[in-house]
């Protein structure tokens, strides 16, 4: 397993990271018929934008990012997107791990919104999550804290 640790976030990942999200999401998001270029350039600066949006890298490099939001209630985790390389291989399974275990020190259930009929489903599912709402093109999951 490559090394990774997170890093703070700058303006200049701004773009290589919504490049990287396009990547990620795009053929998702045409599935359902949201996709453009201007509306994934606009939600990604909105989270991008907000406290909690950590940088992933692997041996140094840019790989990705995550946010990782606490709440009073719950902490929300969204932007959750790994370079192409990098995937299916075990390394967002550790890098969620280490944010669920942030979360559980924190005392908190966790809460994240996934596209439906998204191939990331089964990811959360397997992480303890269960879904508990739904909107027309996400399904809201939550996984409470470990005792």
């Amino acid at each position: 397993m490559p090394e990774w640790c997170f890093g703070p976030i700058t303006e200049a990942d701004f773009e290589p990271l919504l490049a990287l999200r396009v990547a990620v999401m795009r053929e998702h998001l045409e599935r359902v018929g949201r996709f453009t270029s201007e509306r994934s350039r606009r939600i990604f600066r909105g989270h991008f934008d907000q406290p909690g949006l950590r940088l992933i890298l692997v041996e140094g490099k840019r790989a990705g990012c995550v946010a990782f939001r606490v709440g009073p209630a719950f902490v929300t985790i969204d932007s959750f997107y790994l370079a192409a390389p990098l995937q299916k291989a075990g390394l967002g399974s550790q890098i969620f791990g280490a944010l669920l275990a942030e979360a559980d020190a924190l005392g908190k259930p966790v809460r994240l919104e996934v596209l439906k009929q998204s191939p990331a489903d089964r990811f959360y599912l397997r992480h303890g999550f269960l879904p508990i709402g739904e909107g027309e093109h996400d399904v809201l999951f939550e996984r409470p804290p470990a005792p």
